[in-house]
């Protein structure tokens, strides 16, 4: 009986000897480890994945930003040159806006100055036989005054050298007191808002004398 209880302590010692043998080399051992492997592997992938991925921006990306930059800047361009466009297209309605309304305040003008001159012409009549006094010389004076600060301009005296632009000539006659054709006699005065005649002065003209003709100079002096 104590042989067999000894045979047995034996065997129960070699067993936990062996246990604690196989713990150890597994501790020192990290590869044995059970997932040890499945880590591994997967590490591994995970390390390979990255690389391919970093070698594949590292060669699309220069391209792709190269391309995208030549996009932008054309897109840049074509924007800019629609902004320069618009704005030469608004300043040129902007200016055809203002010429237009200059236009029109002037026709305006000019038509309600025009309705304006007969009442002018009769205002000169009666100042020449001197029937402009009192209340109605207040009242013309006034309306010379209107006229004026609206651009109406009163053209036209005796002595002034004729110009068919700004004269209308309703008689003509001759004298030896002038060299150029002259006028004479203001019937109508003429009246002009800036550049532009609303009306031209009816004169009477005089023309200097006509020379002799060479040919009766010469008879008369072949006579002497």
């Amino acid at each position: 009986m104590t042989s067999a209880d000894d045979q047995h302590e034996s065997t129960t010692a070699g067993t936990e000897a062996t246990g604690t043998e196989g713990s150890f080399d597994g501790a020192q051992d990290p590869s044995k480890a059970p997932g040890s492997a499945t880590t591994t592997d997967q590490e591994g992938g995970d390390t390979m994945s990255g690389s391919e991925a970093e070698t594949g921006m590292a060669d699309d990306t220069p391209t792709e930003l190269v391309a995208d930059l030549a996009k932008a800047q054309e897109d840049v361009a074509t924007l800019t040159g629609d902004l320069q466009r618009l704005q030469a297209e608004y300043v040129n309605y902007k200016r055809r806006v203002d010429r237009d309304r200059e236009l029109v305040k002037q026709n305006a003008t000019f038509a309600v100055l025009s309705a304006l001159l007969p009442v002018l012409d009769d205002i000169d009549r009666a100042r020449e036989h001197g029937e402009v006094e009192g209340g109605f010389k207040a009242v013309a004076d006034s309306l010379e005054r209107i006229v004026a600060s609206l651009g109406l301009e009163k053209f036209g005296k005796s002595g002034d050298e004729f110009d068919p632009n700004l004269h209308e000539a309703l008689m003509h006659s001759h004298s030896p007191d002038v060299t150029t054709t002259t006028c004479r006699d203001i019937v109508h005065a003429g009246y002009r808002i800036g550049d532009r005649v609303v009306r031209p002065a009816r004169v009477t003209v005089v023309d200097p004398e006509p020379e002799a003709p060479a040919g009766g100079a010469d008879e008369e002096n072949d006579s002497q």
